[in-house]
């Protein structure tokens, strides 16, 4: 299939960190793919959670179900759009990278622990990994990603952020800043990063319902009160009246997410044809031109209130969240005080940024590993 006009042409692409020559039968969006499916933090994703910890259940989300969710659902808008698939694959699969263990709990912790030493955020932390975290190439730290997978990673970054990766980062040969200058400059991402932002949205916002239902804290007949939600499950039995159970639930998801897929191809194939970039760095600068109409964006927004209230803020939920961040500030502090108790390469790190490794060390983490550290460190076990 040929891509639009502005689409990323990886033939164009603003090149590696440190040159490599090219791969004789892939594109460098492709290899950034195969780099990021064989990483380590990758493989860790599989037992890192979202909403459930990871010993509540074997059939609730994780980072990597969330993370293919996301990818699928991103070819699949790309393709009706001309966009570069392979390249919203790769932003897809390495968004969640830097995600700490035990969900959002963990990010909130690591911001406070280091809040005297440059905060904490999941997103910048994913661009970390990539950029240095990964350890496996002789020539260089991190994977050495093309520059638009990179900028589609960094989602989102504060000035002080932006500014910081800016003084460290090298000067393209045509004086064009690194991922952080379009923070800078006010300017967007590519088509195709934008896209992976809303994917990413789609995508959790259905599986949550199905987990959420899953695990008895919500039901259907409370998200009959979610427009969204209400339209598609009426649709569903009043076209299969005999459907029970699960299969209820699934239909009405499927629907729902499809009439969101379709909704982003129409919104953006309007939005593109006000705009007419001819190219993707035309595109940049147009403001944001991957979206839902507004109505569905309302309605979405509906949704994710609702779920916030009775599904993120539920009283099980907030226990395990309370559990899970004494959990972290425990083993920040126990590593801080005692560096030599991270691996020798962690704690060799140490002597020149403690903290920072220190985060970097527990962000990497799986939640069943922290807990087990956790409990080696201190003797206390917070959940069987």
């Amino acid at each position: 299939m040929s891509l639009a006009r502005y689409a990323c042409n990886p033939a164009q692409s603003r090149g590696r960190r440190y040159c490599e020559p090219a791969a004789p039968t892939r594109t460098d969006y492709q290899r950034d793919r195969d780099r990021i499916v064989h990483s380590t933090a990758f493989r860790r994703l599989v037992y890192k959670t979202q909403v459930f910890l990871n010993h509540e259940g074997d059939l609730f989300r994780t980072r990597l179900t969330h993370s293919l969710e996301v990818a699928q659902l991103g070819r699949s808008i790309a393709r009706a759009l001309a966009l570069n698939e392979d390249l919203v694959e790769a932003i897809a699969l390495a968004h969640d990278l830097g995600h700490t263990p035990f969900g959002h709990a963990g990010q909130d912790v690591l911001n406070a622990c280091m809040a005297a030493h440059g905060g904490f955020e999941h997103n910048l932390q994913s661009l970390r990994v990539v950029d240095a975290l990964e350890e496996r190439y002789p020539q260089f730290d991190g994977l050495n990603l093309a520059f638009e997978t990179r900028e589609g990673i960094l989602k989102h970054c504060s000035r002080a952020n932006a500014e910081q990766l800016e003084s460290i980062s090298p000067v393209h040969p045509d004086g064009r800043g690194d991922v952080g200058q379009r923070f800078l400059d006010r300017t967007q991402p590519s088509l195709e990063a934008q896209l992976c932002n809303l994917a990413d949205e789609i995508a959790y916002n259905a599986h949550d319902i199905d987990d959420g239902v899953r695990s008895g804290l919500i039901t259907l007949d409370q998200l009959q009160a979610v427009p969204l939600v209400a339209h598609f499950y009426q649709q569903t039995l009043a076209e299969h009246p005999q459907l029970q159970g699960r299969r209820v639930l699934f239909e009405t998801i499927r629907r729902m997410l499809s009439a969101q897929v379709y909704d982003v191809i129409a919104a953006t194939q309007a939005a593109l044809q006000a705009a007419q970039p001819d190219s993707a760095d035309a595109a940049r600068l147009c403001g944001p031109l991957l979206c839902f109409s507004p109505d569905m964006r309302a309605q979405s927004q509906v949704l994710k209130q609702f779920l916030m209230k009775n599904l993120y803020r539920h009283p099980q939920v907030m226990d395990m969240t309370t559990r899970a961040q004494s959990l972290l500030h425990a083993l920040f502090a126990a590593y801080i005080a005692a560096p030599h108790e991270m691996p020798p390469g962690f704690a060799a790190r140490a002597a020149a940024d403690g903290p920072r490794t220190v985060a970097d060390y527990i962000a990497g983490m799986t939640d069943r590993f922290a807990a087990r550290e956790h409990e080696r460190l201190t003797g206390r076990k917070l959940w069987n």
